[in-house]
């Protein structure tokens, strides 16, 4: 029975092989649970039989919750709260109504095992989650582990290394780590051939050199997918400087086109909402989210921003660029909360005017940029301008 103020529900951490394998305060909680959740697999482990109850396939948590008021455990692989299923519950759940036993992590197990450092590689959940969400942390001779889905999934993934070019990382494909059944396999990803391959797995990757977005704003124009309407690379960067992009912040852009600066933002450690009013240029921002694994932190809404920006979630920082009116920033500074950074970039007379009133009235720095790049003339070479262009930032 349950003491009043105690914690209803107990995490389990549980390793590869069996329930012996337990500590003490585990196994006392397991034998003390009137409910327990978990996969098969765990479930048959600690010998569960009447008391278990297998995850719903979709995953939810929502069994869990709804036993509320019994004595619960859930079982989950390693350490729950590393890509585990604690973080899933906790998020619903007032502290002190949960309690966590963790054994060792898949990533502990592997690192210990390759001599690597924890705090020099990066760890990443890959069972539901697109490969392309490794593409911002690429980097020469960087290092990763990575929990994939199943026994296909560690060839899918030296095939997408391949693509990307890193096609000479070392591999070690690391199975049932932390019991009796390990196995641990090496393989480059271009030369990828084993077979066999049992779940539960994880692959740990030692990248080549030359691999890698650069950590500098303002990628190649060509790594976005465009209908020519993109902020331009050189632009780019001297607007991401101007929004200070900070790791979990909420960015509105305005007037996307490619949805380049939302990407870059987000390449940086932030979220996104994109707002576009043409169907064609929102397939485009899609394709780049995809491309660029950015589901869980960018988003794009197709239609009027003037309209849509009431109903989204409140930003950090604005960019508004293409299609900024005088309406368009009556009704910013009307929801906009204090604090807020706004950059506008300007290419006609008109926009122009624009800012210099808002700047005039509002404050904040305005800069006329003015770029050219060496082009052909005739048999030698000369500068091409490119349109002025006005960037008005504030801090409201």
């Amino acid at each position: 029975m349950r003491i009043v103020g105690d914690p209803w529900l107990t995490i389990i951490g549980m390793p590869d092989d069996s329930a012996a394998a337990l500590p003490p305060a585990s196994r006392a909680a397991i034998q003390a649970a009137e409910v327990i959740f978990g996969g098969p697999r765990h479930l048959e482990l600690v010998r569960a039989e009447l008391r278990g109850t297998p995850w719903p396939v979709p995953f939810d948590v929502a069994p869990v919750l709804a036993a509320k008021g019994r004595q619960v455990v859930v079982l989950a692989s390693g350490d729950p709260f590393w890509f585990g299923v604690g973080g899933s519950l906790s998020a619903h759940l007032e502290p002190g109504e949960w309690t966590v036993l963790a054994t060792p992590s898949t990533f502990s197990l592997i690192a210990g095992h390759l001599g690597w450092r924890i705090e020099d590689i990066t760890c990443h959940g890959l069972h539901a989650a697109p490969f392309a969400r490794l593409k911002g942390v690429l980097s020469p001779r960087g290092r990763l582990i990575c929990l994939v889905r199943d026994g296909k999934a560690p060839a899918e993934l030296a095939a997408w290394l391949v693509k990307e070019g890193a096609g000479e990382a070392q591999l070690w494909i690391c199975e049932r780590m932390g019991g009796p059944q390990k196995r641990v396999r090496t393989a480059r990803a271009d030369s990828f051939d084993l077979v066999d391959i049992a779940a539960p797995v994880a692959v740990a990757i030692s990248l080549p050199e030359g691999v890698g977005l650069s950590s500098a704003s303002g990628l190649p124009d060509d790594l976005f997918a465009s209908d020519g309407q993109i902020t331009k690379r050189p632009v780019r960067a001297l607007t991401l400087s101007a929004l200070a992009p900070r790791v979990g912040e909420h960015l509105w852009d305005i007037g996307a086109g490619s949805g380049s600066i939302s990407v870059e933002w987000c390449i940086a450690g932030g979220r996104a909402t994109a707002f576009e009013l043409r169907a064609d240029r929102v397939a485009n921002i899609e394709r780049n989210i995809e491309e660029f694994g950015l589901s869980p932190r960018m988003q794009v809404i197709e239609g009027e921003a003037i309209e849509r920006v009431v109903q989204a979630e409140l930003p950090d920082a604005v960019f508004a660029g293409g299609g900024a009116d005088a309406a368009l920033f009556e009704q910013l500074f009307a929801i906009l909360p204090q604090g807020t950074r706004l950059v506008a970039n300007g290419v006609t007379l008109e926009t122009e005017m624009l800012l210099a009133q808002l700047h005039a009235h509002k404050g904040g720095d305005l800069l006329r940029i003015e770029l050219a790049q060496a082009a052909p003339l005739g048999s030698m070479r000369g500068w091409q301008p490119a349109r002025p262009l006005v960037q008005w930032s504030v801090t409201l």
